[in-house]
Formats: C-alpha cells, sequence, structure tokens
C-alpha cells in the first residue's frame, strides 16, 4: 500500500464511522426504549418505562411464580419426600418435558400440514 493513499482511506473510514454512529445509537435508544409485551403490563402509569414500585412489583411476581414452580416440580418429582430433587427425580422432570416439547413440536406440525394441504 502506498503512503499516499493512507489519507484517502482514513477519510473514507471517518465518513463511514460518521454515518453508522447516528443510526446505531438510534437503534440502541428505540429498543432500550420499548418495553417488552410481557413489562407493558406492568408499566401502570402507561410511560413507556418502569418505575422503582412497577420494578418491584415485576420482580415480586416473578418470585412468586418462581416459588410456585419449585413447590409444584417438588409436590410432582419429590417422589421420596425429603424436599429436594435428587438425580433420579430430575431425570424424571426432564424426561417429562421433553416429552411435552416433543408433543407440542408434532402438534405444530400437524398443524403446519394441515395448512398445506389446505392451500393445495
Amino acid at each position: 500500500m502506498k503512503l499516499s493513499n493512507v489519507p484517502k482511506i482514513a477519510l473514507g473510514l471517518l465518513a463511514l464511522a460518521l454515518m453508522i454512529t447516528p443510526l446505531s445509537s438510534l437503534a440502541e435508544g428505540s429498543a432500550k426504549e420499548k418495553l417488552s409485551k410481557a413489562e407493558e403490563k406492568y408499566d401502570t402509569d402507561k410511560d413507556g418505562k418502569l418505575s422503582d414500585e412497577e420494578k418491584a412489583k415485576r420482580q415480586e411476581d416473578i418470585n412468586a411464580k418462581a416459588k410456585q414452580t419449585r413447590e409444584e416440580n417438588l409436590a410432582k418429582y419429590d417422589a421420596n419426600k425429603d424436599g429436594k430433587l435428587d438425580d433420579a427425580e430430575k431425570a424424571k422432570k426432564k424426561a417429562d418435558e421433553d416429552a411435552a416439547k416433543a408433543a407440542k413440536k408434532a402438534e405444530r406440525e400437524a398443524r403446519k400440514a394441515t395448512k398445506d394441504d389446505e392451500k393445495q
């Protein structure tokens, strides 16, 4: 590379950086400002942001759901009733989850096949 080309290349890179930077900051700002659908239900004042109180309510609900899920899992899978899931109990839980996931996938594929058949 000739040294005489360095200023031209640098100028081109600078111009590219100046074009990209505003676009990337716009994209970041809009992504940060927009609440997910799950978060929208906690935005009680509908200002597009979660206040500290709204965040606290969201975290409280998350913790309550996690506790409920733990209790349901223990009730269903804790065969020896020791208050925790051992490896065999965890394996049973995972097998059930995998089977449910496979059933949902098969159901989706069947619906898609039905739609494809209707199109023809």
